[in-house]
């Protein structure tokens, strides 16, 4: 069985028996790279820990901007929405935000990847690497954008993103 279809069995297997209230830790070990890609065209900043699908999305004109953060494979998990109507990617760790936004109309793709931990945990207490989340409140496409980056924070808040705080926590590399 394949990483990505053990993380979606893990993740269907727990909602199911603990319903979806609360993030669910991923079972697994390790961290894995996530891969970060540009689409010039709409904006969108793409991740995936999924190789084939970098290699899909270069081949289809994406720019590879390098790995974003690496990302663990035990811990929370991060989930991964798809507006159908814009070609947007959402990901979150809040079980009340995705189902808002399945609700919506748009379609969960599952666990993108974990978090070492929870977004909301206290930053003092907090383990791994802070992974923010900013909002570009003049766009209709690539609303959200992710970084490990806090540089790269204060310049899209120059641009006028606002900043949303910590978004999930990757692996120390």
């Amino acid at each position: 069985m394949s990483f990505k279809n053990k993380l979606i069995a893990g993740a269907v297997s727990l909602c199911t028996l603990f319903g979806t209230i609360a993030p669910t830790p991923v079972l697994a070990a390790n961290s894995t790279p996530v891969y970060r890609l540009y689409n010039s065209q709409t904006g969108e900043h793409f991740y995936t820990v999924f190789s084939q699908e970098y290699y899909n999305l270069v081949n289809a004109g994406w720019t590879y901007e390098g790995v974003g953060w690496n990302a663990p494979v035990s811990g929370w998990y991060v989930y991964r929405l798809l507006n159908p109507n814009t070609g947007d990617h959402h990901y979150c760790m809040d079980t009340n935000e995705k189902d808002t936004l399945i609700a919506r109309g748009w379609v969960y793709e599952g666990v993108a990847w974990g978090s070492v931990s929870l977004a909301w945990e206290d930053r003092k207490t907090a383990r791994g690497i802070p992974v923010y989340r900013c909002y570009n409140p003049y766009a209709t496409t690539a609303t959200h954008h992710y970084t490990k980056n806090a540089n790269e924070v204060r310049a899209l808040q120059r641009l006028g993103w606002r900043y949303e705080g910590i978004a999930w926590y990757g692996s120390a590399y």
